[in-house]
């Protein structure tokens, strides 16, 4: 096996292998083990909290912060910050981190679902629902994932404390907005945008790890790497290798 298979296996395939195991080990203990234990006995009523404080102009912020997290909406977003990354920095490395997270966390979201089988929440439903379980929620987890990671990368480029703080609290907002949301529309149970959180910020830190790391390799060459210019070269190669 090449050294560059091994790498991706170790610091991506196994990682994300780990949590799809969790992500399913938690589901069955929400569905299966803890179902009649609180806190998972207290989640109808809060669902029923939820449906019961609606209000029309909830009902449209909530219609928002649901748009924001929607598959073509995250797709859009995605696409067009992957492009305007390369455009400004003139490298892969953050618009391949940025992807690989979304697409990371859509995966482990899918093959959870494939396992998971719960039910929505017993309340009316604002949205239409997919053809998969409750747990744990897509909209959540993508949402998670996109605006995290564009959280992680916006923080990395600027060097004002401020600046980092203010993306950072604006950006968080959207997955926490987009939480309240889903389960005010009926659409999750709480434990299922927890469940969440967990799987998008887990696929943010694991791609972080593997693909903004500058001092990992994956070519033939051990030497660290480091910035040169707007590129990225192996340390010491100016000084004749």
């Amino acid at each position: 096996m090449s050294e560059v298979a091994v790498r991706v296996a170790r610091r991506v395939l196994l990682p994300l292998a780990v949590l799809f195991a969790l992500m399913v080990g938690l589901g069955l203990l929400v569905t299966r083990v803890l179902e009649h234990t609180w806190p998972f006995t207290a989640e109808d009523a809060v669902n029923r909290e939820f449906a019961g404080d609606r209000t029309p102009g909830w009902n449209d912020v909530s219609l928002v912060f649901s748009t924001l997290a929607s598959t073509q909406m995250i797709v859009v977003v995605t696409v067009l910050a992957a492009l305007v990354l390369r455009l400004v920095l003139h490298r892969w490395r953050e618009p391949l981190f940025l992807c690989a997270a979304v697409t990371a966390q859509a995966l482990i979201f899918l093959f959870t679902t494939m396992v998971i089988d719960r039910n929505r929440p017993a309340v009316a439903h604002m949205d239409a629902s997919p053809p998969t379980s409750s747990f744990p929620s897509g909209h959540t987890s993508a949402a998670t994932a996109l605006y995290v990671g564009l959280a992680v990368l916006l923080a990395l480029q600027v060097r004002s404390t401020p600046a980092k703080i203010g993306w950072w609290s604006l950006l968080v907002l959207v997955p926490l907005g987009v939480a309240l949301t889903r389960m005010y529309r009926g659409m999750h149970h709480p434990s299922d945008v927890v469940a969440s959180f967990l799987n998008g910020g887990t696929c943010v830190a694991i791609m972080a790890r593997a693909v903004l790391d500058r001092t990992l390799t994956w070519g033939r060459s051990r030497l660290p790497l480091s910035r040169s210019g707007d590129g990225v070269t192996p340390a010491g190669a100016a000084a004749g290798g």
